[in-house]
Formats: structure tokens, C-alpha cells, sequence
């Protein structure tokens, strides 16, 4: 099926209400069409709540991009920017065990150099030697006009699941 940025957009994120809170923007200033959150907290107890053993927190912000034609200079652009807004939405402290901060540029082009540049986009941060957890930069490209779907190294699972959203 061949798709345009709206309707593979929609499929997106019909695909991700299930499991995430989606927060929709319409400011034309920004290719952000949606953000969405997932929030996941585990825990150990013995008898009571009160008698915790340990507890831990992960949360991932996926940012649907949707840019017609992707060039380099705007995949670092929106990637810093991000990068930005994701960790100034992250919760690190104890309990804290990671983050992911996910954008998925989806386009109808794409330039061979900005899917060089997102092959090569390596972002890691850990937060007080790990003890309050890491966070992960999951980046993928959804290229249309060849229906493509690429990643960086941590986006690899990203990837497989908008190959089967998308292509099947």
C-alpha cells in the first residue's frame, strides 16, 4: 500500500493509542504532529506496600515528525530539539531505571546523507553512574517513496515494529 505522510501518520498513531497517551500539536511552526508517552512502574513487596524491596520506573517520549523531504540539516535540526524536550520531560531519581526519547521522521523523501546521519546518531546518557537509571535516543526514518523504514543501532527495535505496522 502506498502511503502519504498524513495516512501513514494515522495509521501511526491509531496503532500506538493502545498503549500510549498521545498529546496532539497543530502549530505550523513545528513538524511535530504528535508526541507519545508510555509510563511503566514494577515493584517488589513483601506483605505491604509499605515493606518495598525495590521499585523501578521507565518511560519512553516517541515524537511523530511528519517533514515531506528529509535533508540532513533538518534531521539535526528536530534530533537536537528532540533530544531537548525529551529530557527536560524525563522523571530521573531513585526508582528511575530509563528513558527513551523516540522521534520517527516520517517523509516521502529522503536524502541519502541524512539517513547516513541517522545511522550514525549515538545518544546515551546515564544518570548518576546508572543508579538513577540511562537514557536511550531511538531515532527511524519512514521513507515513502521507496517504503523504507530506517533506524539507528538503539532504534532497531523501533524499526521492526513500523515495518509491521506499516508494510504488513
Amino acid at each position: 500500500m502506498q502511503y502519504t505522510c498524513e495516512t501513514a501518520i494515522n495509521r501511526l498513531l491509531k496503532s500506538y493509542a493502545v498503549y500510549y497517551n498521545i498529546t496532539m500539536f497543530n502549530d505550523e511552526r513545528t513538524p511535530i504532529t504528535a508526541r507519545c508517552d508510555f509510563f511503566e512502574h514494577s515493584q517488589k513487596y513483601v506483605v505491604s506496600k509499605k515493606a518495598e524491596l525495590w521499585s523501578a520506573d521507565g518511560e519512553e517520549f516517541l515524537y511523530i515528525l511528519n517533514l515531506p523531504h528529509l535533508t540532513k540539516e533538518l534531521f539535526e535540526k528536530w534530533r537536537d530539539y528532540v533530544y531537548e524536550d525529551g529530557m527536560s520531560l524525563i522523571h530521573v531519581g531513585p526508582g528511575h531505571m530509563y528513558s527513551f526519547i523516540t522521534p520517527v521522521f516520517v517523509c516521502e523523501t529522503c536524502d541519502e546523507d541524512a539517513r547516513r546521519a541517522l545511522k550514525k546518531c549515538r545518544i546515551y546518557k546515564s544518570f548518576h553512574f546508572s543508579l538513577h537509571g540511562w537514557m536511550d535516543y531511538h531515532a527511524a526514518v519512514v521513507d515513502l517513496s521507496k517504503n523504507r523504514i530506517d533506524a539507528n543501532r538503539s532504534g532497531h527495535q523501533t524499526a521492526k515494529i513500523l515495518k509491521k505496522v506499516l508494510f504488513s
